[in-house]
């Protein structure tokens, strides 16, 4: 694995805030991809985490689309299970050749969702 990866996290809510949150903290370069006054809320103040593991307060690139970030290292996938297909096709610009996807949703049938596209 590399030493610094580059991340996107798709869907950047409770799950995808703390993990992408966590990820950034340890030196990797991570994106999130948000929609509404979730992702101007980001944008003007960052991401703040509460935890019993410490807080964090990350400044980071919050991006409405994809495209705006390009291929990734690791894309940690974490919108709704009813939101799954939709993101899957919407996550084709973060998908290079050696890009590994992490599901950490809920559901048994996404990581399949997630593959067939």
């Amino acid at each position: 694995m590399k030493e610094k990866m580059r991340v996107a996290v798709m869907g950047a809510g409770a799950v995808g805030g703390y993990f992408g949150a966590r990820l950034a903290a340890s030196g990797h370069e991570v994106s999130f991809i948000a929609r509404g006054r979730h992702l101007e809320t980001m944008r003007a103040e960052g991401l703040k985490v509460n935890s019993v593991h410490g807080d964090l307060h990350i400044r980071s690139l919050f991006a409405s689309e994809p495209t705006e970030i390009g291929p990734v290292d690791l894309i940690l996938f974490c919108v709704k299970s009813y939101s799954t297909e939709e993101a899957a096709k919407e996550s084709a610009p973060l998908v290079g050749k050696e890009t590994i996807i992490l599901s950490l949703q809920n559901g048994v049938d996404n990581p399949d969702k997630i593959a067939a596209l």
